[in-house]
């Protein structure tokens, strides 16, 4: 059969191996393959391939063989527990991001200091270099696995399994378990773990189930990785936006309301700030900014296709006579409004495109185990556009977006990686036009960035569409999901919008949705843990604040103040009665970007003392001179704070 590799194809016999194919290519190869990728789909190493194939040799600096190292590693934390508590009860051990966890129902409850013991007998198991073999089996062995070992939990796991999808187990040493896989060869290979801590967490995120023990933990390629990963994790502790949130005064929850945020006056202008900066380039760029109800119709939601597609994850409205099928929804996204938008007049190819922009409020009915401060709410709102286009302008369109994605993330120092993903396993519509509209952004993104500068998600595209999102890394080298450029030549079909073309004709459009800084809620909490509060000059809630000496010198103070907001300068006066180094510490400790101390020599003189928030003392500068600079800084929106005068 015909392999196709990166660069040729090969002949090889049927029923070769991932790993027989990567010792055809070299001995290097093959001691560090990971995993194969097979027409997409990922592969165990020593899994059978019968047909031709396009086969990819994953190794440890790809992100997918990352997934399966953690995978593998969270196999060999339950074989741990199953050895050392043989009564603990299996849930569910997936990969994640940054490591893997495991759930498990204790008899006995465990506690962080039984951790080392389970490590301890982990690193037996990797010692031993178990041989991880996968089978393909019958939904009633594994049923009946299930059963004789009294795993509850998998038995509910394998008959959620859907009937045209195979069941596979996996054993190493003593130990199986039933999981789609793939895993490393054995588990000798992995090298640098460690377990992190423990949770509670309801069975699949459902407050309804019982709670289970989570056990966290990571796992790296080289000790060295890990080490550097631990001084990351010390570093976004001091950056944690949980906590830095509230203690700047910028926003709070509330058990009445989990999962949304109160903005605090701080926090809340800043926020504006934001979306203010927002308005006006889209302005620049022929936006137009609507507003829509936040409630529709179930009949909408059914029209869109978000009701079979995302109904569990809305929250619905119940009809007064207690029907039992809701005929309301709060909206989860602006989308469906946007298409009764643009079909609410007759277009033209002129009007094409038309980028209609809105902020409105969102609720998703996040699960309670999974709501994490402003990364992870009910409530939210994003910078969202949809731009209808025409089949012509899919290129120019993508380019404008990603000029002006540029322009958002430099403001802040932000630099992005595009991450094109692919059609779904429930896409909606021809697969054709899929197949289309896939390698139309896979030119636009090898022209601008060149072929293999972006990462790929196989699969991992919206319902209706392929998409582009914007993988952000912030000051420490943490990845961020945030803008994404979804198009989407289903919805406005299923809509029934049309516009006029050239000859008279009438033509569906393409809608491209698309979100730059995605929630605003989420952006702003990355932003307080990229800058650790110390935000830049013009995103700064409070950008002076002002100390008089004594009570003699309030009224000058108050009228510097007065001075830097004619200038657009916000800016506030300490006229408590505390002394004034715990008013200078005060603001410092606010990370107010600047603090003037101003006495007898500053009044006499029209000056300021300047302070910086991290306590450097610049002397003495006219009010003049200082106000000529405070307007600089937010006109370039400048990062670093000036020190000179």
């Amino acid at each position: 059969m015909k392999i196709k590799l990166r660069d040729e194809v090969r002949e090889y016999d049927s029923g070769v191996t991932a790993l027989d194919i990567a010792s055809s290519i070299s001995e290097g190869l093959a001691r560090t393959a990971i995993c194969a990728k097979v027409d997409g789909k990922l592969y165990d190493l020593t899994r059978k391939i019968e047909k031709d194939a396009e086969v990819q040799i994953l190794t440890s600096k790809d992100a997918e063989a990352k997934m399966v190292m953690r995978h593998t590693t969270a196999h060999i934390l339950a074989q741990a527990v199953k050895s050392i508590y043989p009564n603990a009860k299996l849930s569910i051990g997936p990969a994640t991001n940054d490591g893997f966890y495991y759930d498990f129902e204790f008899k006995t409850p465990i506690n962080n200091d039984d951790l080392a013991k389970i490590e301890a007998e982990m690193k037996k198991i990797i010692k031993a270099n178990f041989e991880i073999k996968r089978e393909v089996v019958s939904r009633a062995k594994a049923l009946k696995w299930a059963k004789e070992e009294k795993e509850n939990y998998k038995i509910e796991l394998v008959n959620d399994v859907p009937e045209n999808e195979e069941v596979t187990m996996y054993t190493q040493g003593d130990f199986t378990d039933i999981c789609r896989g793939p895993h490393l060869r054995s588990t000798g290979y992995v090298k640098a773990f460690k377990l992190t801590k423990l949770a509670g967490a309801y069975f699949r995120g459902d407050e309804k189930n019982k709670m289970l023990t989570r056990i966290y933990g990571v796992v790296f390629d080289k000790a060295s990785e890990m080490e550097a990963y631990f001084k990351m994790l010390e570093e976004a502790e001091k950056r944690d936006h949980r906590k830095l949130g509230p203690a700047l005064d910028l926003f709070m929850f509330h058990e009445t309301a989990p999962g949304m945020p109160y903005w605090l006056p701080k926090g809340w202008k800043m926020f504006n700030i934001l979306l203010n900066f927002w308005r006006d380039v889209h302005e620049e760029h022929g936006y137009q900014e609507i507003s829509a109800p936040i409630i529709n119709n179930v009949s909408l939601w059914k029209t869109s296709g978000h009701w079979d597609h995302y109904r569990e994850d809305m929250f619905k409205v119940m009809p007064e006579n207690n029907g039992s099928e809701p005929d309301n929804a709060i909206k989860p996204m602006n989308c469906p409004n946007a298409m009764l938008i643009f079909k609410n007049k007759v277009r033209s190819y002129r009007d094409l495109p038309l980028r209609v922009s809105d902020c409105d409020i969102l609720h998703r009915d996040e699960k309670s185990g999974t709501l994490h401060g402003l990364l992870r709410v009910r409530l939210f709102r994003q910078d969202d556009s949809h731009n209808f286009i025409r089949v012509d302008q899919i290129k120019s369109e993508f380019n404008h977006l990603f000029d002006l994605a540029d322009s958002f993330y430099k403001i802040f120092g932000i630099k992005y990686v595009p991450m094109l993903s692919t059609r779904p396993a429930d896409f909606m519509g021809d697969i054709n036009v899929w197949n289309e509209a896939e390698a139309v952004l896979r030119e636009i993104l090898d022209t601008r960035y060149g072929e293999g500068n972006y990462q790929v998600d196989e699969g991992g595209g919206a319902f209706y569409g392929p998409k582009i999102d914007l993988k952000m890394y912030d000051a420490i080298g943490r990845e961020w999901q945030t803008g994404t450029f979804q198009l989407d030549m289903q919805l406005p079909g299923r809509f029934g919008l049309t516009y006029t073309d050239k000859d008279g004709s009438r033509k569906t459009p393409i809608v491209v949705h698309r979100v730059v800084y995605g929630s605003l809620e989420r952006f702003i909490g990355i932003l307080i843990e990229n800058f650790a509060g110390s935000f830049p000059f013009w995103f700064s809630p409070v950008q002076v604040g002002i100390v008089p000496v004594s009570e003699v010198h309030f009224e000058y103070a108050s009228e510097v103040r007065k001075l830097l907001k004619k200038a657009g300068v916000r800016a506030e006066v300490d006229l408590s009665d505390n002394g004034m180094g715990q008013k200078v510490r005060s603001y410092q400790t606010q990370k107010v970007p600047y603090t003037l101390v101003v006495g007898d020599k500053e009044r006499e003189s029209r000056s300021v003392a300047v302070r910086t928030r991290d306590g450097k003392q610049l002397g003495s500068v006219s009010i003049d001179k200082f106000i000529e600079a405070c307007k600089m800084l937010n006109e370039e929106k400048s990062l670093e704070l000036v020190e000179k005068f």
